[in-house]
């Protein structure tokens, strides 16, 4: 019996000893798998820890996926799952074809199940209340997707932001309008589900990122070229304006744009005749299409885009009318455009860059206006020509509704606007790219037969995004330089102090001045050198403006 008390004690002992032990791996092995686990409303998702330390979540369901009778319908909530759903890949990109070469995805596949972010968080217990950067991509409307690396957000993710990418519908499953799906919408509206989609993505970032460690109500929403023109859309809209509590604009807006929305009645009658002239006229029919044959008819020549339009709904008036009456997000502005937006081709066509020759084709545009054209892009000898071309093609494309934007935000929202000028232009290609050379809209162009764009002149549409973003290293195609990365971390930080504070300037940087409404408007031209200088151009937008505005 005595001898069985020291073992009992020894035993005692020793299980008093190893109990921490074992609990602290308990609590390590818990930890271990949690730390990659987050609980958002409809289930508990499991991300990656990437090298970096931040924490990644991608393919996450924001929406129910737009399928059989939800096609051409709003959103709807996703329906909550059981247990650990993974979220360690990229979903499926929206359905679309083929159409830019600069786009390089790492999506699972294609899909009208299509309905999915992509998280990236530096948070580690899901109570920091970190600044949030929610991305649109760019692509016409028609391309892209939130896989894209220059869109990445691991790299704004160091820098102290929640960073998310927000896929949404694309082309006639985004936009095609139909007067038997207004009449079963709740809504009386159809068409412009892009938008919807994306107004349903802010609403699950408002519900959900605080469990990554994001604030709820530090929302900046941001985006380049259909990506910028979708953040000009979001500001306009009631459904997403009180979501918002900042706004970048990479080259796009909404406003007095060629993408900007039609008549709902206008809208209907082009989804009619679309539907006509596939052999499926009714709402049924079309349901019934397989998804590959319904986007190999919208490819066929000769069918247009489908526009967005104010459906009473996301738009209750033209986004023009919304910015010009400061109903929109009043909240700080930063936007711009790249020197390059458009090549001189898209004036000139194929006859060369003369005087005679540019004086010509602005008669053709503008009629009895040319001589007040010609004033504003003014040029005096043959040499001359290729930049005023270059400049009315940049500003008819995409550069004049930006300036529209900014200029009304500036005059209606109270709040501070920042504008920029990038003009760093891309170093060479790779040799590894071989005869490939640049689009006409930024893309890269590897068919030897398409039409190429001459060496760029400055920045070309989409060249800064990988700067903006921290991302120039998972672009292959370019030979970049330490000068670039000196470009994109000034570029990049002034995005972040953004994103954090609604003003760009921070220690180290070039002083960046706020837009006045007035005729002494300075922004910052972004380069090697970066600096602030005076608006040289006013008349040129002046004019736009007169030209662009409807009476």
């Amino acid at each position: 019996m005595n001898n069985r008390i020291p073992k009992l004690l020894s035993l005692l002992l020793l299980a008093l000893f190893l109990a921490p032990v074992a609990n602290a791996q308990t609590k390590k092995s818990t930890s271990s798998t949690s730390t990659n686990q987050v609980k958002t409303v409809n289930g508990v998702l499991e991300g990656t820890l990437e090298k970096s330390g931040v924490r990644s979540f991608k393919g996450v369901p924001f929406a129910a996926p737009p399928v059989g009778n939800l096609r051409w319908r709003e959103p709807q909530p996703v329906k909550n799952w059981q247990g650990v759903r993974k979220a360690t890949q990229f979903g499926p990109r929206a359905m679309q074809l083929p159409v830019f070469g600069d786009m390089n995805f790492r999506s699972n596949g294609m899909s009208e199940d299509c309905l999915y972010l992509n998280v990236w968080t530096p948070a580690k217990t899901g109570k920091e209340k970190l600044p949030v950067l929610v991305y649109f991509y760019g692509g016409g409307f028609i391309a892209g997707d939130g896989s894209e690396p220059r869109y990445d957000g691991e790299s704004m993710a160091t820098k102290g932001i929640v960073a998310i990418t927000v896929n949404y519908r694309l082309g006639v499953f985004g936009f095609m309008a139909h007067p038997e799906i207004t009449k079963e919408s709740p809504h009386k509206a159809s068409g412009n589900y892009g938008y919807l989609d994306q107004a349903a993505a802010l609403r699950w970032v408002k519900a959900n990122i605080a469990a990554f460690g994001g604030d709820p109500n530090k929302v900046t929403i941001a985006g380049e070229s259909a990506g910028s023109i979708s953040v000009s859309a979001q500001m306009a809209s009631p459904l997403s304006k009180n979501l918002i509590a900042g706004a970048i604009g990479e080259s796009g807006a909404l406003v007095n744009s060629s993408l900007g929305p039609i008549p709902l009645a206008e809208a209907e009658q082009n989804g009619v005749k679309f539907a006509s002239s596939i052999g499926a006229p009714s709402l049924a029919q079309l349901r019934a299409m397989n998804a590959t044959q319904l986007l190999n008819e919208v490819g066929k020549p000769g069918v247009p885009r489908f526009s967005a339009n104010i459906d009473g709904y996301f738009f209750p008036k033209s986004p023009a009318a919304v910015f010009a009456a400061g109903e929109q997000a009043k909240v700080p502005l930063l936007a711009g455009w790249n020197s390059q937006e458009m090549d001189y081709k898209a004036i000139l066509g194929q006859e060369a860059p003369t005087k005679e020759n540019f004086t010509k084709a602005v008669q053709r545009l503008y009629g009895e206006r040319a001589e007040e054209v010609l004033k504003q892009y003014a040029a005096t000898t043959d040499e001359e020509v290729l930049q005023a071309a270059t400049d009315l093609a940049g500003d008819r494309f995409i550069s004049y509704s930006t300036w529209k934007w900014i200029d009304l935000h500036a005059k209606t929202s109270g709040k501070p606007v920042y504008r920029y000028l990038y003009s760093r232009p891309r170093p060479e290609m790779v040799p590894e790219m071989g005869n490939a050379s640049a689009g006409l809209a930024g893309g890269v162009v590897k068919d030897a037969n398409a039409t190429k764009a001459p060496p760029a002149r400055g920045a070309v549409h989409s060249a800064e995004i990988e700067y903006a973003m921290g991302n120039l290293a998972t672009n292959k195609v370019f030979a970049w330089t330490p000068e670039d990365y000196k470009v994109s971390k000034v570029m990049q930080d002034y995005f972040a102090n953004f994103i954090k504070t609604g003003n760009p300037n921070g220690a180290g940087l070039p002083k960046w001045p706020t837009v006045t409404p007035n005729n002494t408007v300075q922004y910052l031209n972004i380069d090697v050198n970066t600096r602030a200088e005076t608006e040289k151009n006013r008349g040129r937008y002046l004019l736009q403006d007169e030209l662009n505005t409807k009476k």
